[in-house]
């Protein structure tokens, strides 16, 4: 697996700490637990790293962003808006295109609630200032931008809102985060919208009257849709009024682990239907199994066997949804904010520290594409899976 191209830039190293910005003590990028690689032959070490160099690996959803080693210091990190990013770590990680969600629902600068517009134009604002002084990664705003980071041993970022709830009821805040780079943006988060219902709600109403307007002008602008945190008649409403394939870019099936963080079968043979890809999700607790509760790597890919024997090989990839540092912690910190206890009630699991195999950005893919060759998949199908669905969406939905 070659590297990508680190010089050794450190985020906002072209600012004076305790001057500029409060400095906090961040957690490790790597070594912060003990790494898990998935077991393979030496030949099949070979056909990994070959895989890994030739073909375009795309992260369908994912936080670049190093939190505090000190999980209780995370709102006072977050409240001065400027996040880390794992440069080094993620140099050698096996990816070319990250799905980068920033801050997301954490956001939490001038609110506790989160999601507010001056706080997340300020959140992409600073991490995309940090972007411009060095040189490994590159915002992709155009379907080109997404083929050169493998040729020119780069990373190219695919700027991602999770929810549009910041648009609020300005249907041209669209328009303004497009200019801005964003170039995926999830309809709903866990709480209803303006636009429709979070996957949290008991009664959900479906697509809005504004939230089709939303739709319509992700479709004309060329920004790819997400359902991800939608609830069910949501995304189905979301599916039916686009015009283009959508994603459904971290999850699994509901028929695996019951859980409203699930979506059922029905919404992901629609989603493949329509042309989309279902990235599934390594996020702890998240994507389980009743054959595997205790989260690993094994009950990831029983999810992702699941939805790739239901939508079919090429409307499957991986949306890992992992960060640098203690993701239990930063989950229990957020637990209220992120509406995860209403996300994850139903199902009885055994909590683990972190999951093996799995841990962040840098761990998951060479991990899954070792799975992938150890299992007897081809090389033409793992192809599809890591990256090749992935930018046959973009290649559909985006300006070129």
């Amino acid at each position: 697996m070659s590297k990508k191209l680190y010089d050794g830039y450190r985020s906002f190293q072209y600012l004076e700490p305790g001057v500029d910005y409060r400095p906090f003590k961040l957690a490790k990028e790597v070594g912060r637990v003990e790494s898990h690689t998935v077991p393979v032959s030496p030949e099949q070490e070979m056909e990994v790293q070959n895989i890994l160099d030739q073909e375009v690996v795309v992260s369908l959803h994912d936080h670049l962003f190093v939190i505090t080693e000190d999980v209780g210091e995370i709102f006072e990190y977050q409240r001065n808006g400027r996040n880390w990013t794992g440069y080094e770590a993620i140099s050698n990680g096996g990816v070319d295109v990250f799905f980068e969600n920033y801050m997301d629902g954490t956001a939490a600068i001038t609110s506790k609630a989160g999601w507010k517009w001056t706080d997340v134009i300020h959140d992409l604002g600073i991490r995309f200032s940090d972007f411009a002084h060095q040189e490994m990664v590159y915002r992709a705003e155009r379907y080109d931008d997404l083929l050169r980071a493998k040729e020119d041993g780069k990373i190219a970022i695919v700027s991602v809102l999770e929810s549009a709830t910041p648009v609020e009821n300005e249907l041209d805040r669209v328009d303004v985060l497009y200019g801005l780079g964003i170039r995926s943006m999830g309809i709903t988060y866990s709480e209803s919208n303006g636009l429709g219902s979070g996957l949290k709600e008991a009664n959900d109403g479906g697509l809005t009257r504004f939230g089709r307007q939303v739709v319509r002008r992700m479709n004309r602008l060329g920004m790819t849709i997400d359902v991800a945190h939608c609830g069910d008649r949501t995304a189905g409403d979301v599916i039916e009024a686009s015009e283009r394939p959508i994603l459904i870019s971290h999850v699994g099936s509901r028929s695996l682990w019951n859980t409203n963080r699930m979506k059922p079968d029905w919404v992901l043979k629609a989603c493949a239907e329509k042309g989309g890809v279902v990235g599934i999700e390594a996020s702890p607790h998240t994507a389980l199994t009743r054959n595997h509760p205790t989260h690993t790597i094994e009950s990831f890919m029983e999810q992702f066997e699941h939805v790739a024997n239901l939508c079919g090989i090429d409307h499957v990839g991986f949306g890992p949804d992992t960060l640098f540092g203690d993701h239990v912690g930063l989950h229990h910190a957020f637990a209220s904010a992120l509406s995860l206890a209403d996300a994850h009630s139903g199902e009885k699991y055994e909590e683990v520290d972190y999951v093996k195999g799995l841990e962040n950005p840098a761990e998951v893919f060479p991990n899954v594409t070792r799975w992938l060759v150890s299992h007897g998949y081809g090389r033409q199908d793992i192809t599809k899976v890591l990256g090749g669905n992935a930018l046959r969406v973009l290649k559909e939905t985006w300006a070129r």
